[in-house]
């Protein structure tokens, strides 16, 4: 099958421009042809840059309606430790002390792996399903009969940066497209006033390999992630004049987009060809002059009740950040923004989940400051009725060791950790896969970034074999030459 590339369009947004005749009139141009549609069988039509790119794109779709509409991905930067929250292994308590690790020290771990070391933290069962949860999350623990649970992950490396990398974009090496990336070109909008794929970045600092792992990498850069600092007075930068600029009105704004739109006209026919760094160009002031409109409504949180204040951690300093990230999340999604990415934890030593020193003092805080917020949300989607139709995954890019590091802390080991997901499409309180009676090693249904992106496409409708560009004469895809579905988590 020939699945159409970035730059194969019959009806060229080059073209589209010549014939609106610049100004304001490639704005209605544009939004008619965003304007989603529905194919005869109900299922949801591609937002496409034209109607022969959004036929063509049903070749990728599997049939029947995708229960899928919107996404929230939680990524814990640093390697969330399983045993120590949701993979229960009492056979450390009976080994704690006992040194049965490698006798050399394995790629990717940054010192030799010392004594087995039990769980500091008491598990408890929760829920109807029993669900063994850790005591540092017990706000998560009353929602695990929600949530859908792969206990048998696993990565390619023990290395902070190609792990993210991994479980991110499906590749150890930079320059390939990221989840949300693929969403954004496979779907498109949902609306046509606020960004398609949205990052909401810890308030410490970006993740490893910084801004890569939200990349569009060699789709056009209009898909990559619009990354908007929550904590910052002014989330959206420079969407408005400075005061000190009293020139710049609302008159000003339309002669210089009207200005642009004739440049982008010219320059467009001297090529007579598409240009995807033109089509990013025309698609980012198109969606920067509607988010003048959209953008502080989305991001008031002054407009939500003192109650959702409260139940996201707003009042509390310790889940203040990540809730009002939680939270504009929710507003988000609500309002048609495609996928939304919330992390928690910067990259480097600390702040994060990265627990090299001691999982007594290190994991505590920083699952303090996700546990409420993600509680929240959960339950927000739910009495919103958001779940019938958006998808919450919680994930990390590797797991650490049953072996102690130092005194108390845990190395990387990419062998086992866990995923979670809930809401539109998923079997609430199935469990698929186990790790080994340590947690070091996936022994049974063992599961890549291949799977777990392979089933998040198909329950948007999209079949991920079939969802590739050609690069370098290759056909891309973001399962690479692998994947499955993993329909014992689906309804």
């Amino acid at each position: 099958m020939d699945t159409p590339t970035p730059n194969s369009n019959r009806l060229s947004r080059r073209a589209m421009l010549s014939r609106a005749g610049g100004g304001f009139g490639l704005l209605p141009l544009a939004s008619l042809l965003a304007d989603e549609g529905r194919a005869s069988d109900g299922q949801s039509l591609p937002r496409a840059s034209s109607p022969q790119d959004a036929v063509s794109k049903l070749e990728y779709l599997h049939r029947g309606p995708a229960p899928v509409r919107r996404v929230i991905q939680l990524f814990m930067t640093g390697g969330a430790s399983p045993m120590d929250t949701f993979d229960h292994k009492p056979e450390l308590i009976r080994l704690h002390g006992r040194n049965l690790g490698p006798k050399i020290k394995p790629e990717g771990f940054t010192a030799m792996p010392g004594a087995i070391m039990k769980s500091p933290f008491e598990f408890k069962q929760h829920g109807e399903t029993g669900r063994w949860v850790s005591s540092v999350f017990p706000h998560q623990a009353r929602c695990v009969d929600d949530m859908a649970f792969l206990m048998a992950m696993a990565s390619k490396t023990n290395v902070h940066g190609p792990a993210t990398y991994m479980m991110n974009t499906g590749f150890l090496l930079p320059g390939f497209p990221c989840l949300g990336a693929w969403v954004s070109y496979a779907l498109g909008q949902i609306v046509d006033n606020l960004p398609t794929f949205v990052v909401l970045p810890d308030a410490k600092g970006l993740p490893y390999n910084q801004k890569g792992p939200f990349s569009a990498g060699f789709l056009p850069s209009r898909h990559q992630g619009t990354v908007i600092n929550a904590a910052a007075p002014e989330p959206v930068p420079d969407l408005f004049a400075k005061q000190r600029f009293p020139f710049v009105t609302r008159a000003a704004d339309r002669d210089g987009l009207d200005l642009l739109s004739r440049l982008d006209k010219r320059y467009a026919d001297r090529l007579g060809e598409d240009d995807a760094r033109l089509d990013s160009r025309i698609a980012a002031c198109e969606l920067a002059a509607k988010m003048q409109l959209s953008a502080p409504e989305a991001f008031d949180l002054g407009r939500e009740t003192a109650a959702t204040i409260r139940d996201y951690g707003l009042e509390t300093p310790a889940t203040q950040d990540f809730g009002r990230r939680c939270l504009i999340a929710r507003r988000l999604v609500e309002r048609g923004v495609r996928f939304v990415q919330v992390w928690s934890g910067p990259q480097g030593a600390s702040g994060n989940w990265d627990n090299h020193g001691s999982i007594p003092n290190e994991l505590p805080p920083i699952a303090m400051s996700v546990d409420q917020p993600i509680a929240a949300l959960l339950r927000d989607l739910k009495a919103r009725g958001l779940f019938s139709d958006t998808l919450l995954v919680w994930t990390t890019e590797f797991g650490r060791t049953p072996f102690a590091q130092g005194s108390t802390g845990r190395d990387h080991n990419g062998g086992s950790f866990v995923t979670w997901l809930a809401g539109a499409g998923i079997q609430a309180g199935a469990t698929y896969g186990k790790s080994d009676e340590w947690g070091y090693q996936a022994v049974e249904g063992r599961t890549y970034c291949y799977d777990l992106h392979a089933t998040l496409l198909h329950l948007l409708g999209i079949d991920h074999e079939r969802l590739t560009v050609r690069q370098n004469g290759i056909d891309r895809r973001l399962t690479d030459v692998h994947g499955r579905v993993i329909r014992e988590l689906l309804r």
